[in-house]
């Protein structure tokens, strides 16, 4: 076994690893165009780490949603969504994925929280909008999980 991340247990770590391994070799076939390749190989990586991130911020979106807006037609396809991206997410989320979205949750939900934002201004939901939390209120497990949702305005479970 080489060393290094295996592509079957973490393909963004194998993408990061191998593309540093590429631009180590020496060769003195001039026609290898080493740097480029290693560059692809590491772009794979990036964009699988950004669906995990657009993924996430869409979870946070549709979470804030559910639990601030007191619109009532729309939940059903927030909640929708949501179960859409936790199943993308369980396709593509790896350890090293799963690190690094932890790593950087504050900052997702800083940019869902935006976002929500600018969508209850949009529809008059001015007063809502002014109470989202700063910080994110939710753990990457309940992210992640697949039957929890927040409790909307005006719900208790």
């Amino acid at each position: 076994m080489p060393d290094g991340p295996r592509y079957e247990d973490d393909f963004y770590a194998w993408t990061q690893y191998q593309a540093e391994v590429l631009r180590s070799l020496r060769t003195r076939d001039n026609r290898f165009d080493r740097e480029h390749v290693a560059e692809e190989i590491e772009d794979l990586g990036k964009s699988e780490r950004d669906a995990v991130r657009s993924r996430v911020r869409r979870i946070l979106e549709h979470f804030l949603k559910l639990a601030y807006s007191p619109a009532g037609y729309p939940r059903h396809g927030w909640a929708g969504s949501i179960i859409d991206a936790r199943a993308e997410l369980a396709d593509k989320l790896s350890p090293t994925l799963r690190h690094d979205v932890s790593a950087r949750l504050e900052n997702l939900y800083a940019t869902a929280r935006r976002r929500v934002a600018a969508d209850l201004q949009d529809y008059g939901e001015e007063v809502v909008a002014a109470v989202l939390p700063a910080t994110c209120p939710y753990t990457l497990d309940q992210i992640l999980a697949d039957d929890w949702y927040p409790e909307g305005p005006g719900e208790t479970k």
